[in-house]
């Protein structure tokens, strides 16, 4: 099974529910992390895994025999990014526009252009002390794209019973990425207008991946009526709710899971997954 784990809003506290949730479900079941933030990766900061393989990750882009191209446009026509344009005799490429779809290639009627790899970040892959498999992805500075990173974390997991998944935050590209194939997508978010704003958003997104979800609210009791009204009328349990405390907030900054800080909590995500399980058998039906 896997299990994303989203949230529209930045910062309300995913990172912290996937890492808790692995920590908790570990030893009930072999399980695999997977840090699809690629952007902004710091998982790793509350699993603490040991890194034994650190690659880059590559993607294909054109690159131009000035020899054999007779400039006659036809990669310029076919490129739907507008990755390479023709400057009177000059052909450009610019690679952080490129997509590495491969028609420019493909349409060239000379045979000028071929493939080299452009490395855009890193992939790393280790195990917990408690022994979780954990891949993250990390995006280069100044790449545009995190998409081909997350595709080659996802790549790049070992098959095992379980597999959680800390998505990017927002509600792009590199989320759908991150939760195209979960059997399960737990949202995250905060009872605030900010909060509710953007889960709007994922629930979007969710509308056409047809996964099937649950809401962990954070932060519960700095909201109001209104907000709490509006959750409770959305077709999705509310699995958990987690309190706005000081001493939370104060103990995850220094990189503790929040089980270590509420013990109690890892029964409460060992009964969370429980829901799941019976959720998703309900919606196989």
């Amino acid at each position: 099974m896997k299990i994303a784990v989203a949230s529209g809003k930045g910062g309300t506290g995913k990172t912290m529910v996937s890492t808790s949730l692995a920590a908790s479900l570990n030893g009930q079941t072999s399980l695999s992390f997977l840090d699809c933030d690629v952007e902004a990766p710091n998982a790793h900061l509350f699993l603490k895994p040991n890194f034994t393989v650190e690659e880059p990750v590559s993607v294909p882009i054109p690159e131009i025999d000035p020899e054999r191209c007779t400039r006659c446009g036809r990669c310029v026509e076919v490129c739907e990014y507008n990755a390479l344009a023709k400057i009177g005799d000059r052909m450009l490429v610019f690679p952080q526009l490129c997509h590495s779809c491969g028609s420019c290639t493909l349409a060239c009627p000379e045979d000028a252009i071929t493939e080299v790899g452009k490395s855009i970040g890193t992939l790393r892959e280790g195990q917990t002390a408690s022994g979780i498999t954990f891949l993250n992805g990390e995006l280069s500075i100044g790449e545009p794209m995190p998409t081909p990173i997350i595709r080659e974390v996802k790549k790049a997991v070992p098959k095992t019973p379980l597999t959680v998944i800390d998505c990017p935050p927002g509600a792009s590209c590199s989320v759908v990425t991150a939760i195209y194939d979960a059997d399960y997508v737990i949202l995250v978010t905060e009872p605030t207008p900010f909060g509710w704003h953007d889960l709007k958003q994922m629930l979007g997104v969710l509308k056409e991946t047809g996964a099937p979800a649950g809401i962990v609210i954070n932060r519960d009791g700095i909201g109001d009526q209104a907000i709490e009204d509006q959750l409770a009328a959305l077709p999705l349990p509310i699995l958990m709710r987690i309190p706005f405390r000081e001493d939370i907030a104060a103990n995850l900054a220094r990189g503790d899971l929040l089980t270590e800080i509420l013990p109690e909590y890892r029964e409460a995500f060992q009964s969370l997954y429980d829901q799941i399980i019976e959720q998703t058998q309900r919606s196989a039906t």
